[in-house]
């Protein structure tokens, strides 16, 4: 695996190993129990909903940019918005389980000289996978840290070609509501859909993952491909994808459909413009006690802000 920090300088060595973490569980099962009940209920997800995997809790000395440190494995992969399965996000791990994530084809298509549909096996081998400590930032108020593996999305948009007419990239999730249950529901445009203008989907923040933690990416995650757009709401991270187009004018996202007034196109993280029912100018992330102030493109301005000079980011929201 190559490991490319162009954006965020994380070696992938600060993450512990799955290994390392196995000879040393015993001794961390003591600290768990005298530490576990100290976290707010509100702030992890319940212990009648967990699900257990094949792979243990990691305890991690790893930490983003800023030094914040990475969540636990167990809160990433039990604490989780997916509307195709349910509105609470502490059973999504429960009810995302036996979803079919193999075989699995993407197809690339639109305005692009080199249409193609990919199979997952194709990406993997054909894009070198890198690995990203990222901050997510729900429009919900809460956060956490997550160390993802994947590809860069602008290296699959120049593998297919752009035209000089696409403008932006729409993205579709699968539609199985027989193995999704809250794709059943009349309330939301199926399938899930997405967009970003073609320069945010080619800046190098931009990110297909396929894995966290160093492990697959899980049903609930959003296996076995999803985006990362780190500077935005995690709605505009659309899971299990099947479809990227290229198109010329702006697509239709499903939540600017459901409710335009609350969920915007860019949907850019911005402490400044409040959700009208919620302050956006703190966040809760998952396993702390105290609220945090919620940073302006969730603290990658650097990297992205000149992609908006000149547009007023309290219209365009």
């Amino acid at each position: 695996m190559t490991h490319l920090y162009k954006s965020i300088p994380v070696r992938s060595s600060e993450i512990t190993p799955k290994q390392a973490y196995l000879s040393r569980r015993d001794f961390m099962k003591a600290a768990t129990v005298a530490t576990g009940a100290a976290l707010l209920a509100a702030c992890a997800p319940s212990a009648a909903t967990e699900v257990e995997t094949s792979r243990p809790d990691p305890i991690s000395d790893a930490v983003d940019e800023l030094g914040d440190a990475v969540n636990t494995y167990k809160d990433i992969t039990n604490y989780n918005n997916y509307y195709e399965f349910t509105t609470d996000k502490q059973e999504v791990a429960g009810l995302a389980q036996g979803f079919t994530v193999s075989p699995w084809t993407v197809e690339v298509s639109g305005l692009v000289n080199k249409p193609t549909t990919f199979g997952m096996e194709d990406l993997l081998k054909k894009f070198q996978e890198e690995e990203r400590v990222y901050r997510l930032r729900c429009v919900e108020a809460w956060s956490m840290v997550i160390p993802w593996n994947g590809f860069a999305l602008a290296s699959l948009l120049k593998e297919v070609e752009p035209t000089s007419d696409a403008k932006y990239v729409r993205f579709q999730t699968v539609y199985r509501p027989e193995e999704m249950r809250g794709q059943k529901s009349e309330l939301y445009p199926w399938p899930y859909q997405e967009g970003l203008r073609l320069d945010e989907a080619m800046n190098d923040l931009t990110f297909l993952a396929t894995g966290l933690y160093g492990e697959p990416t899980l049903p609930q995650n959003g296996a076995p491909l999803r985006l990362v757009v780190p500077w935005k709401y995690g709605f505009k991270s659309i899971k299990s994808i099947v479809k990227i187009e290229l198109v010329s004018a702006e697509p239709d996202t499903l939540w600017k459909s459901v409710a335009s007034n609350e969920y915007g196109f860019y949907a850019n993280v911005n402490p400044d413009v409040d959700h009208p029912r919620w302050s956006q100018a703190t966040e809760r992330r998952i396993g702390e006690f105290e609220r945090r102030a919620t940073l302006p493109f969730n603290g990658y301005g650097e990297q992205v802000a000149r992609l908006y000079d000149g547009m007023d980011l309290s219209v365009h929201y």
